[in-house]
């Protein structure tokens, strides 16, 4: 029997029509319904996250409060503690329509307030702010920003005397001469920051010391312009050794910026710290450019304005470089860990360490009381005072005496030395002199005093070999276990952070 076709009439077609388009105004509504949910969900109090959110890993369909509609849960996503979920729908055979993913916000929109700090933060502060940076990251920050800010109103300042020295405010000026003035004063201090670039790896050992001393020299530079203002006539001479201060200091400043953010950066974000770092710097110069401006217009004293403003700088500049916590061990920083490993048996932690350095300490002061790596010319006048030490270090790679006469120990380094043996010279060293202090603290005769002007009491020749003898004890002693403990605090030693000088003892040649 053939089979019956039954023709559909016009009204059955109207009502398949009519079904499909309210299937789709329900599936609309049902997509407007799922995000009020959602949106109420996120404005009511909830509980603490789960151990372990949902991820873009789990590609598993979820099932939740969509069943028996036309959208289905795929996955929940979370960017910086803000999470959504990603919906989509389906068609009536259950297949999933193209195009049809959509977003759906778990939380409340921010307000303007928060979105400007966050704009702002993603200026100022590194990624992952502040587990991706150390502690001591916020108080040099805070005080650097201080400092440019004093040295940005400075600025405006100096530049409205060099101006006003140099005759652009003046109509009799010629300005000729007036460019030609200017051009020589920024070419000397072009000259200077070459000249003084050979300073090299001291900006390595010593950055603390040089980056402070690089402020004190802009601060003098600023002062030197503002001179010119009582003596316009030497207008040139003076700008130009203003100007070579001022270049010197942004070498030293340059030089050392590297380092200092390479120990505040956890992993490989340096170049991220370097940014935002340099970002509140310039924010912290503008802030103090535009209230220095407003100052001037009221044509303040300029050596009142001037003095608190360098306080100001000063102070600033001092504090910013205490709070940098360098994990290498330099002059400075070793002299602290030594002294109280020989007191206290323990090494200081970094904070502490770098706490206690002396940043008035600079590289190029002569008086130091441990010299590392001299001539011999320099450790020894007398040949039977080395001929009596020197078997105590036939098998080191160094030689340590004292020199009463100026209250120095002396480490020389052999030719065989190497990294590790010019860290021992150190240690010995200070271990040498920590030994004849405290030999010269029991002592109470003053007529036994130097009549150097040093508060030590003169060491014949037997009582300094018996000191360096002792010391060669103390040192196989103790060098093992200080190494370890300043390990475990965290310090990292080198000789090239303890700054030895190029000379060496060739023996048997």
């Amino acid at each position: 029997m053939p089979p019956i076709k039954m023709k559909q009439s016009p009204n059955h077609t109207a009502q398949s029509l009519t079904t499909s388009t309210t299937s789709s105004q329900e599936a609309r509504r049902l997509v407007r319904e799922t995000l009020r949910i959602s949106a109420n969900l996120a404005s009511s109090p909830s509980p603490s996250p789960p151990a372990n959110p949902p991820t873009l890993s789990q590609s598993a369909l979820l099932e939740d409060e969509f069943l028996g509609s036309t959208l289905r849960l795929i996955c929940c996503e979370e960017i910086d503690g803000r999470r959504w979920k990603y919906v989509a729908e389906r068609d009536a055979s259950g297949r999933f329509k193209k195009n049809s993913i959509r977003a759906v916000g778990l939380q409340t929109p921010q307000a303007p307030v928060e979105e400007l700090m966050g704009f702002i933060r993603s200026y100022v502060v590194p990624e992952g702010f502040p587990d991706s940076v150390i502690p001591s990251y916020v108080p040099y920050m805070t005080w650097r920003a201080l400092k440019h800010f004093f040295g940005g109103a400075m600025g405006v300042f100096t530049t409205k005397t060099l101006l006003n020295s140099v005759g652009v405010s003046k109509s009799q000026a010629i300005p000729g001469a007036v460019a030609i003035n200017w051009i020589l004063k920024d070419g000397a201090g072009r000259v200077g920051k070459m000249l003084y670039a050979r300073q090299g790896k001291k900006f390595d050992y010593d950055l603390k010391q040089l980056r402070f001393a690089g402020d004190l020299l802009m601060e003098l530079g600023a002062a030197v312009e503002l001179a010119t203002a009582a003596v316009p006539h030497l207008f040139l001479p003076l700008a130009c050794a203003a100007n070579v201060a001022k270049n010197v200091a942004a070498v030293t400043s340059t030089s050392t910026r590297t380092p200092i953010y390479k120990a505040f950066a956890k992993g490989e974000n340096i170049g991220d710290v370097t940014a935002k770092g340099e970002c509140v710097g310039n924010v912290a110069d503008l802030l103090g450019t535009g209230l220095s401006i407003m100052i001037s217009k009221r044509n303040p004293s300029l050596v009142t304005t001037f003095a608190l403003l360098s306080c100001g700088y000063v102070l600033s500049s001092y504090q910013e470089v205490k709070s940098v916590v360098l994990h290498t061990l330099n002059g400075a920083r070793f002299s602290v860990a030594v002294e109280s490993f020989l007191k206290t048996g323990q090494v200081p932690s970094l904070h502490e360490g770098n706490v206690k350095e002396n940043i008035f300490n600079f590289p190029w002061l002569k008086d130091r009381s441990i010299s590392l790596g001299p001539r011999f010319k320099d450790a020894f006048q007398d040949p039977r005072a080395y001929l009596a030490i020197e078997p105590l270090f036939e098998r080191e790679r160094y030689i340590v005496t004292y020199n009463p006469s100026k209250d120095k120990v002396y480490a020389l380094l052999k030719d065989q030395a190497k990294p590790d043996d010019i860290v021992k010279a150190a240690f010995h060293a200070h271990v040498l002199m920590h030994f004849i202090h405290s030999s010269n603290n029991n002592c109470s005769s003053p007529s036994k005093q130097l009549e150097y002007g040093h508060s030590n009491f003169i060491l014949s020749a037997a009582d300094l070999e018996s000191h360096i003898a002792e010391s060669c004890k103390m040192v196989s002693t103790l060098y093992a276990p200080f190494k370890s403990k300043a390990a475990e605090q965290g310090w990292r030693m080198s000789e090239s952070h303890l700054n030895p000088g190029r000379a060496r003892l060739v023996l048997n040649s």
